[in-house]
């Protein structure tokens, strides 16, 4: 049974009303989080105070400041000292934590505030987890949510409104694109929604989302982990996998709210395991421009740092970055290769790599938001038995080498990329040239032919060249014969064919072999 995600704030006032004295908020958007705190002190009667190592205590709610305390641990002091019920705010206290004496303050503090006859709280406002391992069980952590889609709305609205009326603005009138508006901003913290939207007004005199997402590109990629991924790459670039294509494209409205009435829940992604070279991340580039939603891909190798903790604190949030834009795509290029060392990581990481990937599979079982998640690998064996467990994706795929069709496809596609006609190639004969050939070893075979010709005096490029230039090719299929003998053993009743039945008597995806 799902539990319902109670809302950053109202969880924080829960944690008030029930007298947690120590809460830690993460989050970078002080004003935002002050100005939720500020409303909760008013509802509840009590005086908000924030204090920071620069300004020392200034009143939130028009009360008298205390500019003079400066110091740290005289701060704790002024507040279990404070003579009223209050809320006080540490700003950006995270590097105080490293103080022993600061620490043994805190538990002392925990303790009074239970015995004491007022309310009183300290909140610790970061944009870093920090707490030491000492108050870990005497703090209650808040991860404090980004704007949800109604926030994100008001701001559009307050924006707008500083425009002059006469001027006119698409998102006044039209709901539909100020709902895309509000998505493509999904992500961004408050300050950066309202400065992206100020932009796009200067740029373009009206809200773009072009303009909206190519800020957002750029501050998605500050976090180092996630990438956004914008691609040109369609649909029509990937040759063949009909059966993978026409099951995406059945899954391309469930995001919608029309689908949730229906009863239909969010995909949660596929698995896509097969030869190398065939078009794998091909077409988890081609499901984001098909799909319209933010592609983000996660390198898994940047997760890992080098603090303790730090890795775990990576990954929760590259997840957290991909829920606040969904709906979305999170792509995993060669997953095999960030986690095949989860099983025997605590004898050679002390856990990081199992306790990291625990963390990305429980999330992808138990997830409910909009996430559709992509993950690649080229090599069976070394994928974590854990992952391939129902429920984990919604479906497992195998990308086999393309079939006699499929490979007179791809050669169109590049051919056509090349700025050539391919009607004035014989399909056929390089189709016969080409048999056991991944997609990615036909276009090197057309680029190749493409240097031969140029260098032969920019010559014409003709059947006869790329005939040439396959034969000079020794496909992956020879060399790494047993490897792919063994995916198509192993497919054959744990995975999806993502391709259909070929003509030359085997059916991609399946385990029957090809005659080398």
């Amino acid at each position: 049974m799902a539990v319902e995600k109670i809302p950053s704030p109202r969880e924080l006032e829960y944690l008030i009303q029930a007298r947690y004295g120590l809460i830690y908020i993460v989050s970078s958007e002080e004003e935002r989080v002050e100005s939720a705190i500020l409303q909760i002190g008013s509802r509840r009667e009590r005086k908000v105070l924030a204090w920071s190592i620069t300004q020392g205590f200034e009143s939130l709610d028009g009360g008298s400041s205390y500019g003079d305390i400066k110091d740290p641990l005289r701060a704790l002091d002024f507040v279990v000292n404070f003579e009223d019920d209050v809320i006080c705010v540490l700003r950006d206290y995270h590097p105080f934590l490293k103080d022993p004496s600061i620490v043994r303050r805190l538990r002392d503090l925990n303790r009074q505030f239970r015995e004491s006859d007022y309310n009183q709280h300290i909140i610790m406002l970061s944009p870093t987890y920090a707490a030491p391992l000492e108050i870990e069980k005497e703090i209650a952590v808040v991860d404090y949510d980004l704007p949800g889609r109604d926030e994100l709305e008001d701001i559009v609205w307050k924006v707008a409104q500083s425009v002059p009326d006469g001027v006119e603005l698409s998102v006044r009138a039209d709901p539909e694109l100020r709902e895309s508006v509000v998505e493509s901003a999904l992500g961004l913290t408050a300050e950066e929604a309202a400065s992206v939207f100020a932009k796009s007004l200067v740029k373009t005199r009206d809200f773009d989302i072009n303009t909206i997402l190519s800020e957002k590109k750029g501050i998605i990629r500050k976090s180092g982990i996630l990438e956004f991924y914008q691609t040109d790459d369609r649909f029509s670039d990937v040759g063949g996998l009909e059966i993978l294509k026409s099951w995406l494209r059945k899954r391309k409205a469930a995001f919608g709210r029309d689908a949730r009435e229906f009863g239909l829940p969010a995909p949660k992604g596929i698995l896509l395991i097969g030869v190398p070279g065939c078009g794998k991340s091909l077409t988890a580039k081609a499901i984001g421009a098909m799909w319209h939603m933010p592609l983000l891909r996660l390198d898994v190798g940047k997760v890992f740092g080098s603090l303790v903790g730090k890795s775990e604190e990576n990954m929760r949030k590259a997840i957290k970055t991909a829920e606040a834009v969904a709906p979305s795509i999170l792509w995993l290029d060669e997953l095999e290769k960030g986690f095949s060392g989860s099983s025997s990581s605590g004898s050679t990481d002390g856990g990081t790599t199992a306790r990291v990937f625990g963390t990305f599979i429980t999330w992808l079982q138990e997830k409910q938001s909009s996430v559709f998640v992509i993950a690649t690998a080229n090599s069976v064996q070394s994928l974590p038995p854990e992952l391939l467990r129902k429920g984990r994706f919604d479906e497992i795929f195998f990308v086999d080498l393309p079939s006699p069709k499929e490979r007179g496809d791809i050669f169109k596609i590049h051919i056509v990329k090349k700025n050539r006609d391919p009607s004035k190639f014989d399909t056929e004969a390089l189709v016969a040239a080409s048999q056991q050939f991944s997609g990615s070893e036909i276009e090197q075979a057309v680029v190749s032919a493409l240097y031969d010709c140029y260098e032969d005096d920019k010559a014409e490029l003709t059947t006869e060249k790329l005939v040439k230039s396959v034969e000079e090719i020794i496909p992956l299929a020879y060399t790494m014969k047993e490897g792919i003998d063994g995916m198509r053993e192993w497919s054959k009743s744990r995975a999806r064919r993502a391709s259909v039945t070929d003509s030359e008597g085997k059916e991609e995806g399946s385990g029957r072999k090809l005659e080398i």
